[in-house]
């Protein structure tokens, strides 16, 4: 059982990083979407470069919350419930304040120089932060949790998952469901999506994607029976993510009902088959995905600021010149994340901060 563990680990390590990489080129897209939603940076509508966000968003964050739920699984093999509650606190909790009270206020500073012409410097700015409250994105220099409301979420749904789990171990709700049911278990996302859902966020949805990478997905036998369909689950996945943005960017007509079911159909099969695909071919370890797996978490925390910082400083050196602004934005940000995980990883207070275990 250790050793299948050990193994079943490395995949989905690998599955996370690969994911997590997404957010620099998904976030520097946003400076271009089409549906005009408010973002720290933002140029000019181009659809191009929008197709990239909605190309990812069915799935990628939903993703995350599945492979929480299955690494939940195992940490619960070597944890007491208290033990693990007070890891996700340490894990979760810090690095979120660290985020909110740290890094938005620059995001957010930003943002309204850019969008708004705020003429004042940034410790003038820090008090506007915590107390203007608008739409929770920031994008106008208000309060934001920005990409660190995945942490309050997750933190959230752990604690909820710890009663769950507690309660339906004793019905022993564990062990291999025929196959055409993993493919059922999709069926509930498009009502869970509105509830309890702030910006677009649904705590419920999340917390049930939790539980099935929990109950269902953490099952060796389960992700075998998706591995052997994994191709055709996800060529039936990209089609209907090719037609999600289609239908939402391109199409002329607007076919609500259709676009949805695409994009749900989207969501679930993608991470099913992106598991399955995983469990196959990427359920290894080496020097480079080490590397990766301990970078990973630190990616996702100072990837955004540097996003934003690239954005601003591009667009002030040549001006709005799309090419060089979206290349050089993902390049950039890239490069000066990884440092910034580098410094970060050496010193012992930004480690605390953020979570994670020192070099």
């Amino acid at each position: 059982v250790y050793m299948n563990s050990c193994l079943r680990k490395h995949y989905i390590d690998n599955l996370r990083w690969l994911i997590l990489l997404i957010l620099i080129p998904y976030h520097t897209s946003m400076a271009w979407n089409v549906w005009h939603e408010p973002n720290y940076i933002f140029f000019e509508g181009n659809k191009v470069i929008s197709s990239i966000v909605v190309f990812f968003s069915p799935y990628f964050m939903p993703l995350l919350f599945v492979l929480a739920g299955i690494s939940t699984k195992f940490a619960l093999k070597k944890r007491t419930y208290k033990d693990y509650v007070v890891e996700r606190l340490k894990r979760l909790f810090i690095p979120f304040l660290f985020g909110v009270l740290v890094i938005m206020p620059f995001m957010t500073y930003i943002g309204d120089v850019f969008n708004y012409s705020y003429n004042k410097g940034f410790i003038q700015h820090y008090s506007v932060f915590f107390t203007k409250y608008t739409d929770l994105i920031g994008a106008d220099g208000g309060f934001s949790l920005g990409q660190f409301w995945f942490l309050l979420y997750l933190l959230i749904i752990s604690f909820i998952s710890v009663i769950i789990i507690k309660v339906l171990k004793k019905f022993n709700f564990e062990g291999k469901i025929p196959f055409w049911l993993v493919i059922m278990l999709g069926l509930p996302l498009p009502f869970l999506s509105d509830c309890i859902s702030i910006g677009g966020k649904s705590l419920v949805e999340y917390t049930y994607l939790f539980m099935i990478g929990y109950f269902v997905l953490s099952d060796s036998k389960n992700i075998d029976s998706i591995s052997k369909n994994g191709w055709v689950l996800f060529g039936i996945g990209l089609i209907m993510t090719v037609f999600n943005v289609y239908l939402f960017i391109w199409s002329s007509k607007e076919l609500i009902l259709f676009n949805n079911i695409c994009k749900y159909v989207s969501e679930w099969f993608v991470i099913i088959s992106l598991l399955g695909l995983s469990n196959r071919y990427l359920n290894f370890s080496n020097d480079f995905t080490s590397y990766m797996k301990t970078r990973s978490f630190l990616v996702y925390i100072y990837h955004f600021i540097w996003v934003v910082l690239v954005q601003y400083f591009l667009y002030s050196c040549i001006g709005n010149n799309t090419c060089i602004l979206f290349i050089g934005t993902i390049l950039l940000s890239s490069f000066m994340t990884f440092v910034c995980c580098e410094v970060s990883i050496r010193i012992p207070l930004l480690c605390f901060l953020t979570g994670i275990k020192g070099k």
